[in-house]
């Protein structure tokens, strides 16, 4: 049986006979529309996520079969806790929390791809990406999580394989992800602010932007905002426009 593969990365739902697939499955003799609208039914539960899938087409009898991937961990964390992004600062500013079932649901839905050999060992590298996205889980630092669960206080839901929550359990989750955001907005109001009130009171008083910088640190602004509004810049080579050194002495 001769057969072909063709593979690509398409948003759950929404693949098209556009670039990639559509140039693909063209010269196959397949009903183009027909293998779109099957990829989109399989596809549809990964809305929102970009998910990997690969069609095998028989060249002869022009049958075909489709197989989904799943998006990257990160992606599921991403839909699992309802936002767009991870933290730009992971250790300290945190933009979601998710609850240990949800966590096992997508340890669940990454199983062949993951590296851990038990359940238990599964969840833990879920959580090592949420600690790195800025994502807490049960209310507290993803870290501090992960020592619960090597200290075994989640073992009946993870034996069990619980991944339903209640809709007062998904509810106090999403209040706690606008607090979180409004928090993050609040903080990120207050950098602003801080750090027009210093720039602009510098440039009053003639200093150098690296003096200015200087102030913008010592004020304990996160250095990464300060490298964005302040860049660093380099002193000026004393061989560029300056006086030359005098000669030395004796010599005429």
């Amino acid at each position: 049986m001769a057969t072909e593969t063709v593979e690509a990365l398409i948003e759950g739902g929404k693949a098209s006979a556009a670039p990639p697939l559509g140039p693909a499955l063209g010269p196959l003799g397949l009903n183009i529309g027909q293998v779109i609208s099957d990829i989109n039914k399989k596809t549809e539960s990964f809305k929102g996520m970009q998910v990997p899938i690969k069609l095998i087409v028989d060249k002869a009898t022009k049958t075909y079969e489709i197989i989904v991937g799943t998006p990257p961990a990160s992606a599921l964390i991403k839909k699992e806790a309802g936002i767009e992004k991870g933290s730009g600062k992971p250790q300290t500013d945190h933009v979601a929390d998710l609850a240990i079932e949800q966590v096992i649901k997508i340890s669940k839905m990454k199983e062949e791809d993951l590296h851990g050999r038990t359940p238990k060992a599964r969840v833990k590298e879920v959580i090592g990406t949420c600690n790195s996205m800025g994502v807490m889980v049960e209310g507290k630092h993803a870290r501090d999580s992960m020592r619960d669960v090597e200290a075994g206080r989640y073992d009946e839901e993870i034996n069990a394989g619980k991944t339903e929550l209640s809709a007062e359990e998904l509810k106090k989750l999403q209040e706690e992800r606008a607090v979180m955001q409004a928090e993050l907005t609040k903080k990120k109001a207050e950098i602003e602010a801080k750090a027009k009130t210093i720039i602009d009171a510098g440039k009053a008083n003639g200093k150098a932007d690296n003096a200015i910088r200087t102030e913008l640190l010592t004020a304990g602004l996160p250095e990464d905002y300060v490298d964005k509004v302040m860049p660093k810049t380099k002193a000026a080579s004393p061989d560029k426009g300056g006086a030359k050194p005098a000669p030395a002495k004796g010599k005429k």
